[in-house]
């Protein structure tokens, strides 16, 4: 899709609100990919003792990242997680942004296939990786952030009603 933009992206990551809480920023995107960054936060260490990340933020930073890329392609608007394996390297450095970047590199008439790396300062010295499988084909997405607003707020409409 050539009409994406970060705007657009940023749009749909700022209307996830643990994505909001993590800070979380689209730094590239392309069809079928994506990079989004999360500062350091001291609030999500694991252990306030070496202030290492929890391995929650990362997983919540790579599945934001894996159905994000999803959502660039033409049907993906609407994905949802169906399965992501996360495999953790090593602890990620204190006080360092880590990044993730993820590509569908199979897709099918209704799953889309995905890889997820996230680094902190070394991009070739990974913190994770991860492979997934997402919900695709279902709907067009909006093409503008300001439709991408409004069918966010649309869908939270519609889970209000449902209680969900």
């Amino acid at each position: 899709m050539s009409d994406l933009s970060l705007d657009w992206v940023q749009a749909f990551i700022d209307a996830l609100p643990y994505s909001k809480a993590l800070e979380m920023k689209a730094e590239e995107v392309s069809e079928g990919r994506i990079a989004v960054s999360m500062p350091y936060q001291q609030a999500l260490a694991g252990d306030p003792q070496t202030g290492v990340l929890h391995g929650g933020a990362i997983s919540a930073l790579m599945d934001t990242t894996s159905g994000t890329s999803v959502m660039t392609l033409p049907q993906g608007f609407g994905t949802a997680t169906l399965d992501l394996r996360i495999d953790y390297m090593r602890a990620a450095t204190p006080g360092q942004t880590v990044r993730a970047s993820a590509e569908c590199y199979h897709v099918t008439r209704t799953v889309a296939f995905v890889r997820t790396t996230a680094w902190d300062d070394d991009r070739n010295n990974p913190v994770a990786t991860a492979t997934g499988a997402f919900t695709y084909g279902h709907m067009a997405a909006p093409r503008t952030p300001v439709e991408m607003q409004a069918a966010m707020q649309a869908l939270a409409a519609r889970q209000k009603e449902l209680g969900q």
